[in-house]
């Protein structure tokens, strides 16, 4: 019987900025192309996405072939526990479908945005950065993810994609704070939903 397939620091050829940098590429791209095609099109269209991207991951989980395959093309790009689970980009897709679905689409691309820039830079500065942690982060880290979302705000707003409200940036800020607590679910997933709910939320109220 074949060994257990576990990707570790000694068998990734490439360090973790690969990584943060294809989180980075890949997750800005349907929050980029929401901005400029109708609601349907992007939600039927990160729909298909994300059902091709879920179904080949339970395909490699049945066939240890196909799960070696994939293992050893995209070993740089994953992390140590996703040789059997579902990876990052698989909960970066289901969570790019949800916001389009239920949240408003400019919101939904803000609160994506938030994630794809955010949460690679917070990785990459806290990784870094000397000092204490939070449940593991570095508080650096949080205040560049809080930074670049800020960014994110502005740019958006900026180019007239959005009109500018208050709950943006407390979006920005509550996108942070989700990436740093201890949530038992992959904050791929929480970080918009939670961060897009709350914007979505404040914009009706108010």
């Amino acid at each position: 019987m074949n060994a257990p397939l576990r990707i570790t620091a000694e068998t990734r050829p490439a360090p973790p900025v690969w990584r943060r940098l294809f989180h980075i590429g890949a997750g800005s791209i349907l929050p980029v192309v929401g901005i400029f095609v109708p609601w349907m099109a992007i939600v039927i269209g990160s729909g298909l996405v994300t059902l091709t991207s879920l179904s080949l991951d339970l395909a490699r989980f049945r066939t240890p072939y196909l799960n070696r395959l994939f293992l050893r093309w995209l070993a740089p790009f994953l992390k140590s526990d996703e040789a059997f689970k579902i990876t990052g980009a698989t909960y970066l897709l289901i969570a790019t479908f949800l916001c389009f679905l239920v949240l408003r689409q400019e919101i939904a691309v803000m609160a994506l945005l938030f994630l794809a820039l955010g949460d690679p830079v917070a990785g990459l500065v806290g990784g870094r950065t000397p000092g204490p942690r939070i449940f593991g982060k570095s508080p650096g880290g949080t205040a560049a993810f809080i930074l670049v979302s800020l960014a994110v705000v502005a740019v958006l707003t900026a180019s007239g994609v959005i009109q500018y409200h208050w709950a943006l940036v407390a979006g920005a800020v509550l996108a942070a704070l989700v990436e740093v607590a201890p949530i038992p679910v992959d904050d791929n997933l929480t970080i918009p939903l939670v961060s897009g709910l709350f914007m979505n939320l404040l914009l009706v109220w108010t």
